[in-house]
């Protein structure tokens, strides 16, 4: 329960049911605690409104060496693989992480979260998505944050990002080559500039290699693996079906392919899929994702090293840093089957075209 007046380190100690001299190890980021045990006294501690006692600190030269991670779930391999990528490269810089996660994903962190990294931490990682406010409130105060992807509005913060437009294009340019011409898109989060990127490389390539222009064929998706579901579940209902698909990310292409599966289609027989961020489980499927990989641990990495930089006074380089990405080619995409390919009227089994499939 909050106090008016600010506790004491007793009464903290008290409350998180360890030591004093526990308590006071946490606090002021010294040795002799379990990471787990300091986390969850550094979190009691904002909620009590505890203001900790810097001395021991500027005896060493007034920084916390701790690193704020912000995540909205820590259970999906995207989010572990940035996060461990971040650990370890904070670790190399002689730097703790603390790493907050909600579990409501349509919530925002309160008040005390963010007293909590401004008072333990030298700067903030923020894994979108996150409401804009939150974030921007931070970084108005002059706290050092940097963010994974990046919202529709200009940020005043620099970002870590891959290219997703140009791994989206080698995506479609892929099935395209297949010859599929009925492709679908399970769209992400488009809040986030990932999601738009990726959305608009579909609408590019689908005019450049004159595919099927059919608004039926994009399909919400959330970057979940219940969005990819439900997408593929209204995909399956269209009188003319797509011969392939392109999901935002795995999360939604796992989606896709367990409701194609409990139909009991083929992939890729009866259909092609494709994902983008080649997390572990993706080669591990049955048949083997074909997916863009981004470089998940090396976004973390990235972020770290300018946010320490950051922290350090210097200026930022490059807001917004951009790294590469590769498809990886797999046992999900095959040609698409002679039942779906364009007769010499122009149309196909599938449904209408807007071109002749390539002589192959």
């Amino acid at each position: 329960m909050t106090k008016k007046n600010s506790p004491t380190l007793a009464e903290l100690a008290a409350a998180a049911g360890v030591s004093t001299m526990s308590a006071s190890r946490a606090v002021n980021l010294q040795p002799g605690v379990s990471p787990q045990t300091r986390e969850t006294i550094l979190k009691l501690a904002a909620e009590m409104g505890y203001v900790a006692n810097r001395s021991a600190q500027k005896a060493s030269g007034g920084r916390s060496r701790m690193l704020g991670v912000l995540a909205r779930e820590l259970d999906n391999a995207y989010t572990s693989a940035l996060v461990s990528g971040a650990v370890r490269a904070a670790a190399v810089a002689g730097h703790e992480v603390l790493i907050y996660s909600l579990a409501d994903r349509t919530g925002i962190p309160d008040a005390g979260v963010l007293k909590l990294l401004q008072q333990f931490t030298e700067g903030l990682i923020a894994v979108l998505p996150y409401q804009n406010g939150f974030v921007q409130k931070l970084a108005s105060t002059g706290f050092p944050v940097i963010t994974i992807d990046h919202h529709h509005e200009h940020n005043d913060w620099p970002s870590v990002t891959s290219d997703s437009y140009g791994g989206a294009r080698a995506a479609m340019q892929h099935l395209a080559e297949l010859g599929h011409r009925r492709i679908a898109f399970i769209t992400g989060n488009e809040e986030l500039g990932s999601a738009r990127a990726r959305h608009q490389a579909y609408d590019d390539a689908v005019a450049i290699h004159g595919l099927d222009k059919d608004p039926a064929l994009v399909q919400r998706g959330d970057f979940s693996t219940r969005g990819g579901r439900d997408a593929m579940q209204r995909l399956l209902k269209l009188k003319h079906r797509p011969t392939a698909v392109f999901a935002a990310n795995d999360r939604s292409a796992f989606g896709a392919i367990s409701v194609l599966q409990g139909a009991g289609l083929r992939i890729p027989q009866d259909m092609s899929i494709v994902g983008f961020d080649d997390v572990p489980s993706a080669s591990q499927l049955h048949p083997a994702l074909t997916t863009v990989r981004q470089p998940i641990s090396e976004m973390g990495r990235a972020a770290v090293n300018s946010l320490l930089g950051m922290v350090a006074g210097l200026e930022v380089a490059t807001p917004r840093i951009t790294l590469p990405t590769e498809l990886q080619i797999r046992q999900s995409t095959a040609a698409v089957a002679r039942d779906h390919t364009v007769s010499r009227r122009g149309r196909s089994a599938g449904g209408p075209t807007g071109s002749r499939s390539r002589e192959r």
